[in-house]
């Protein structure tokens, strides 16, 4: 292979995976705006925000099991073409509902991207080529990360919301010219199948697959629209227990078969530790930056780029930190610096809250910073869980373990919104005005959102800890 088509393939892995990265955070600035130009409800402004994750969870497995099935090449140059054109979409769109509709296409473009980016990394590079591959797509995941909301405030003031979207056109273009001409039609390494009965055992069922979707859509939508129309509305009630029976049916069908390599995954401590850890972090921080967006230009009156740069702190801190993590592990251990990271997020939270009501920035750097450095020290609870699953279902579990990362921020949305909306409908029937009711209640979403992360933190201690090795009488 000549180092010319090593470095395409890399461009054709990076750029499409640092756009699915950076659709996660480049809107978060823009929420009030969109709001306002579109004339959306809180619920329709909430569906905005976890549509495109809802999908990408949803779909995620999925598409492993079409990289698997049907080709890495063509997964991924489906992926890039649809999240392609539905960006171009999401850009064009004039209304709440057909913006929600492209960022869930977003979404199950998203989720063809990313395993089969991953599968091309490590099949179509060669393995002396694959450390370096791996580091630069890190490094270019989170920088999509750290650089959403800067990007979101600029364009957002100065060009417009529309053109968050339009960003990711001429990005899709070229990696999709970059994949059709660098990564191999097939390979004697492919692994696709010409059937689906060839697909691997190590895949979910497509029925399975279906079900798990249902429910995750149901129950996002529960927890959205509850507020709005009642937890005991029929509209509320009929998909709710439509969901419950989703879920029952995934958990019978999955644990039906005690050798199938899901259960076996989580019967692994350290693996579903690490699940339970994943999904508890996601639900208390991702539904925060969502009211900190808001809370930031709706309240203080923040321009749209001095919020992005607001928000830059935590990116920082956790930039800087994740250098320091691995010394960190190897001298404490991944239990305990997972958990010191998980304790410092919820107290990063409760500082934000206790920063919010004096009204100013500079009250809410310290809780903003320990956030970011918490979350960093959490990142080896990732690593501890994919090290321990078996080698035949190292692609099931790295898909379960993002498809999980973000259902949590749907989750985390839901959940913290309900809590939110009702805090602030509390505060304003005693007579609190709009900001200030909605201050209280973005304080109750702060407080639960850190008793969530902080479940979290024996979980990992008890989950993540190695075994001490037997010594010999």
């Amino acid at each position: 292979m000549s180092r010319l088509r090593g470095l395409g393939i890399l461009v054709a892995v990076i750029l499409p995976s640092f756009m699915t990265a950076l659709d996660n955070t480049i809107v978060t600035v823009a929420f009030p705006h969109i709001q306002e130009e579109l004339t959306l409800s809180d619920p329709g402004l909430k569906w905005v925000a976890a549509m495109y994750p809802l999908a990408f969870s949803s779909f995620l497995l999925l598409g492993g099991r079409c990289a698997d099935s049907r080709g890495r090449r063509p997964t991924l140059l489906w992926g890039i073409s649809l999240f392609t054109v539905s960006s171009l979409l999401c850009g064009l769109s004039t209304s709440g509902p057909a913006l929600i509709a492209c960022r869930g296409l977003q979404g199950v473009g998203a989720a063809l991207i990313t395993p089969a980016s991953l599968a091309v990394l490590s099949h179509d590079l060669l393995p002396r080529a694959r450390n370096a591959g791996v580091s630069a797509l890190t490094a270019a995941l989170s920088t999509a990360l750290a650089c959403g909301p800067v990007i979101s405030g600029i364009v957002t003031e100065h060009l417009g919301w529309t053109w968050l979207f339009a960003i990711n056109v001429p990005l899709g273009v070229l990696s999709l010219l970059v994949a059709v001409v660098a990564i191999p039609r097939c390979s004697p390494r492919d692994g696709a199948a010409d059937d689906l009965r060839e697909v691997p055992r190590s895949t979910v069922p497509l029925p399975t697959l279906g079900m798990a979707c249902l429910f995750f859509g149901g129950f996002a939508y529960c927890l959205i629209e509850g507020p709005r129309f009642g937890f005991t509305a029929m509209r509320i009630v009929v998909p709710g227990v439509m969901a419950l029976i989703c879920a029952t049916a995934v958990v019978v069908t999955v644990s039906s078969d005690r050798n199938a390599p899901l259960v076996e995954l989580l019967r692994r401590r350290a693996f579903a530790g690490g699940i339970v850890t994943q999904l508890l972090w996601g639900l208390g921080v991702t539904g925060v930056f969502f009211f900190t967006s808001q809370f930031l230009q709706n309240v203080l009156d923040f321009s749209p780029t001095f919020a992005g740069l607001a928000l830059t702190p935590v990116a920082s801190a956790l930039l800087v930190t994740a250098v320091l993590v691995p010394r960190m592990s190897r001298r404490w251990g991944d239990d305990r610096v997972s958990a010191g990271g998980l304790l410092l997020v919820a107290l990063g939270l409760l500082l934000v809250a206790r920063g919010s009501a004096t009204g100013g920035f500079a009250d809410l750097l310290p809780g903003l910073a320990a956030i970011g450095i918490g979350s960093a020290m959490a990142v080896p609870l990732t690593t501890r869980a994919l090290e321990s699953a078996p080698v035949h279902t190292s692609g099931m579990a790295a898909g379960l373990f993002s498809a999980t990362r973000e259902a949590s921020g749907v989750l985390g949305i839901a959940v913290v919104g309900v809590i939110v909306t009702y805090g602030q409908h509390s505060a304003a029937a005693t007579g609190a005005d709009a900001d200030g009711a909605f201050l209280a209640g973005y304080q109750a979403g702060l407080c639960t959102a850190a008793v969530l992360v902080a479940i979290g933190a024996p979980v990992a201690l008890c989950g993540l800890r190695r075994p001490r090795p037997r010594t010999g009488v």
